[in-house]
């Protein structure tokens, strides 16, 4: 057992349980209402399967839309499969859900963004972990979301945090 509980983690895996579970309803049942999908992904995942051109056009990360056409949708442990239509070339394409960066849903202003960092990277007001040491506790920075929302602007001031209740979602 480890010493400290990885929050990063758990939080990414249930990010995309959730994904999993909408992508499960979204194959058996189909596309509710004008609700529709952008899901960008690494590329260069390693478990990533698309077609040779594609990877080609996008060597880093591709954002593909699921919304009027696609075809032959399977969601599995680790990833999903669809076709999807570039030009009225149908392609079939496999995501391993770690490999997603992002997931929209711009018809209910909903998203989720998986922020990759290392250890090393992270710095809390400047100052990075290994800086840190034995030293004396630092103001933590307030954490960056990991929900998206598309009304933010830069020109808007940072919203309060707000206490939800379950309660109203439970049966």
């Amino acid at each position: 057992m480890s010493d400290t509980i990885d929050y990063g983690n758990l939080m990414h895996d249930a990010m995309r349980s959730l994904i999993k579970r909408v992508l499960t309803d979204v194959q058996a049942n189909g596309l509710p209402g004008s609700h529709h999908f952008f899901i960008t992904f690494r590329t260069t995942h390693p478990d990533a399967e698309l077609a040779d051109w594609l990877s080609d056009r996008y060597p880093e990360e591709m954002t593909v839309v699921m919304q009027h056409w696609f075809d032959r949708l399977e969601v599995g442990e680790d990833g999903f499969g669809i076709r999807l239509n570039f030009g009225d070339a149908p392609e079939p394409l496999f995501v391993p859900y770690d490999a997603i960066k992002t997931f929209v849903d711009p018809s209910v202003e909903f998203g989720l963004r998986f922020e990759a960092a290392d250890d090393e990277d992270v710095e809390f007001d400047g100052v990075s972990i290994e800086e840190l040491g034995d030293s004396e506790p630092v103001q933590m920075p307030e954490p960056k979301p990991s929900v998206l929302q598309e009304d933010d602007t830069d020109d808007e001031a940072p919203k309060a945090a707000e206490v939800v209740s379950l309660d109203s979602f439970r049966k």
